[in-house]
């Protein structure tokens, strides 16, 4: 799934397969400006802060047991968002600063450090990385992924792909090539 968040005429946090199919509004209500979003893949839970309200706030995979984290005014200035363990990780954009905040104790708040003009912040672990033994997407014995001419998008599971092509190019009627 990829989640995302948009906040143009009705502000949300969304969910669609990888191929744009399936898309899914998993919060709509109560948001305002979601700004970034971090992901709890082993849980299934959907963070984001909200600068304008804000705060930062946590769902299920599908819109469910929505809990605020933390709120107030030391959370207006907040970009990137990361999850690790029992911390979610974020940058104050006024200061550069990496806030630690406890994730079941939104008022356990900590700096950590300062960057230099840092915007964004991601967490790499191991045992985030999915392992995935086979999938629609791997290369056919000419080299194309999942037997496409351009990209290969997966769909709804790891057994089910979408062919898509390069801008200027047009899918063939096989559903794999690109005229």
């Amino acid at each position: 799934k990829l989640f995302f968040t948009d906040y143009g005429n009705a502000a949300k946090v969304e969910r669609c397969d990888m191929d744009g199919m399936n898309r899914t509004w998993i919060v709509d209500s109560k948001i305002e400006q979601p700004t970034a979003l971090a992901l709890d893949l082993i849980n299934k839970y959907v963070y984001w802060l909200d600068i304008y309200l804000e705060s930062v706030e946590v769902v299920d995979y599908q819109g469910r047991r929505r809990q605020t984290i933390t709120k107030g005014r030391q959370f207006r200035h907040l970009c990137g968002l990361a999850v690790f363990e029992n911390y979610l990780y974020t940058i104050n954009s006024d200061n550069f600063s990496i806030l630690q905040i406890n994730r079941y104790n939104g008022t356990d708040v900590q700096a950590l450090a300062r960057l230099d003009n840092a915007k964004e912040i991601r967490v790499y672990q191991k045992r985030t990385q999915a392992a995935v033994r086979s999938h629609a997407c791997e290369a056919d014995p000419y080299g194309m992924p999942g037997g496409c001419a351009h990209l290969c998008l997966l769909s709804s599971s790891y057994k089910a792909r979408t062919c898509r092509c390069r801008t200027g190019f047009i899918l063939g009627s096989d559903g794999r090539s690109c005229k």
